[in-house]
């Protein structure tokens, strides 16, 4: 969907919603290394209308250009331009497969290329990040980034951060690493896949334990010596549905956690309990539940943009009725005057995750910094 917040001026693809979408996260990427806008104002003077071939083609003749200049930094010793081309190079080959069927095999080709330039982009930091495969369900493994703090090698605060069903953990290296290493924070960025193909979504999309994934990855980090396990916190990226908060509710090894805390599972409940009882007047609404986030056992941080799928008015509704005793629930909205007001603050992510960020010093504390 196209941020109503955003102008005509960015809409790339007026009759291509996804395509638009898209454009518009590489332009804000911008803002946090994982793009230029100058590079990809030029890709879209080169696209052909309506021609998903010319998008996958443009982009990744992007990306290899910029996985070529960090070969070539990198081989000189210029580690700093190697890793911030490496980035933008990464994320261009997830636009690249972004269009593309889930079945194509380009698309597949593009997301291996893309998790190459990640480890290439951890293995030149400082300290440098590593690769780790975190063991789920039914033979299934999760695999992550531990990017450690700027400290290396003492406990630090750590922050998870995933996305949902279908959210591939490279974007977190650019969007948020940056915010995390700023205050000393280690950082372990997931996804759902593991090391499975796109088609894999649909196998995760049945599952109904979602959440079953977060104390794994708990264990992992409870086993190593560079995390100070009594601060860690989860940042649940993407806000589409509510498993991360079902896992917060289950994981009271978890300090803090951004995520929806549930409102948009309570907010769909409602609604259909008003559309069945509108149907049939033999079914009654259920009574009012309480928002899950209210019962966790950690501080909650929820963040919405006003001009969101959830309308902000009905947040704070839901968040107010169901504050009760000590449970440490706050809502931010973010407004269409001061931007990050789209959906998942699409318009303008860095301003929200400096917010996030900030909230989460302030709960688990800042490790030594090494900006």
């Amino acid at each position: 969907m196209i941020p109503a917040c955003l102008s005509d001026d960015w809409t790339l693809c007026p009759e291509r919603e996804d395509i638009s979408a898209e454009f518009t996260r590489l332009l804000t990427a911008a803002q946090e290394g994982g793009a230029t806008i100058a590079e990809c104002l030029m890709i879209a003077r080169h696209l052909e209308s309506g021609d998903d071939r010319s998008w996958h083609r443009e982009w990744k003749r992007l990306a290899q250009a910029n996985r070529q200049r960090a070969e070539a930094a990198f081989a000189e010793g210029h580690l700093a331009s190697a890793q911030r081309n490496w980035l933008r190079a990464m994320n261009y080959y997830g636009a690249a497969a972004m269009p593309l069927d889930q079945a194509d095999e380009r698309r597949w080709v593009a997301v291996l290329a893309m998790q190459e330039c990640a480890r290439r982009y951890l293995s030149a930091r400082s300290p440098a990040g590593e690769v780790v495969t975190i063991p789920w369900l039914d033979g299934h493994a999760l695999q992550g980034y531990f990017l450690p703090a700027p400290s290396g090698g003492v406990r630090a605060p750590t922050v998870i951060c995933i996305g949902e069903p279908g959210h591939r953990k490279e974007e977190f290296l650019y969007k948020l690493v940056p915010h995390a290493r700023e205050r000393g924070f280690s950082m372990l960025a997931l996804d759902l896949f593991g090391d499975r193909r796109d088609d894999y979504i649909d196998v995760l999309l049945r599952r109904g334990d979602l959440e079953s994934a977060i104390p794994c990855v708990m264990d992992h980090l409870e086993a190593r010596s560079d995390v100070d396990f009594a601060r860690v916190g989860i940042i649940a990226d993407g806000w589409g549905s509510s498993f991360v908060a079902r896992a917060v509710l289950q994981e009271p090894r978890l300090a803090a956690a951004v995520c929806d805390g549930g409102l948009w599972d309570l907010h769909e409940r409602a609604f259909f309990a008003s559309r069945f009882a509108l149907s049939d007047v033999g079914i009654v609404p259920v009574p009012h539940a309480p928002l899950m986030a209210s019962s966790a056992d950690c501080p909650v941080l929820i963040t919405l943009g006003e001009d969101g799928w959830l309308k902000a008015d009905r947040a704070r509704q839901l968040v107010q009725s169901s504050r009760h005793g000590a449970s440490d629930v706050m809502l931010k909205v973010f407004t269409a005057a001061e931007t990050g007001a789209a959906q998942a603050h699409a318009d303008n992510p860095s301003l929200a995750n400096e917010y996030i960020f900030d909230w989460l010093e302030s709960r688990l504390g800042a490790a030594a910094r090494r900006i």
